[in-house]
């Protein structure tokens, strides 16, 4: 795949770490978490080399192709399957052991996304948790484009969402419960922006 890759325009944002006083949440921010050069390197890596697949959803009462690209990569495992998933690159390793040095946590999958242009979102959802457990631990890493990340309470209407820019090279993690009581989405926008590669890590229980 071939896109248009200017790294210079990439905001890394203010630097910093923020935890966000939320109730039923466990929300942190790390900006330049992955420095400017680590940033650019990864992004050109992942845009060029991952194998992006587009996929289908249901919605309503239909079928659509999702406003995004994807790829998924798991710990090699030996189940004897011939469908095994793919493993994770160097690259992906080395980023990995950056997140779960700094988190204490432990992954072995990682789903890709790339948001291509302003017209490539996710709707509001929360990850399923089916092999992750009650509490999943989510840590995502962005390379690319900023994006707004959309944060909403799921029951309790009163309060506000929560707009948080993912910049060039930060870390976003979601623990405790903040899957069970929070919705999450990148919505769309008409500016003309360029492409945004989303590493979300997870354990999965086998």
């Amino acid at each position: 795949m071939t896109l248009f890759d200017d790294t210079e325009i990439f905001s890394t944002g203010t630097g910093g770490k923020k935890i966000f006083d939320l109730p039923d949440a466990d929300v942190m921010l790390i900006d330049r978490f992955f420095n400017k050069d680590e940033s650019d390197c990864y992004y050109r890596n992942l845009l060029q080399q991952t194998h992006w697949r587009e996929y289908e959803m249901p919605m309503y009462d239909k079928i659509v192709t999702a406003p995004r690209m994807i790829a998924w990569f798991e710990d090699k495992q030996d189940t004897g399957s011939e469908t095994a998933m793919p493993e994770l690159s160097d690259d992906l390793k080395t980023i990995r052991l950056r997140v779960e040095n700094e988190l204490n946590a432990k992954f072995n999958a990682v789903l890709l996304n790339l948001y291509r242009n302003g017209n490539d979102s996710v709707a509001w959802h929360c990850d399923h948790t089916g092999k992750s457990g009650p509490n999943p631990i989510i840590a995502s890493v962005t390379f690319g484009e900023t994006r707004i990340f959309r944060l909403r309470h799921k029951t309790r209407k009163e309060l506000p969402w929560v707009e948080i820019p993912l910049h060039h090279g930060s870390l976003l993690l979601m623990a405790g419960k903040t899957n069970n009581f929070w919705e999450h989405q990148i919505p769309k926008t008409t500016k003309k922006i360029l492409p945004r590669i989303n590493l979300t890590f997870r354990q999965l229980n086998r």
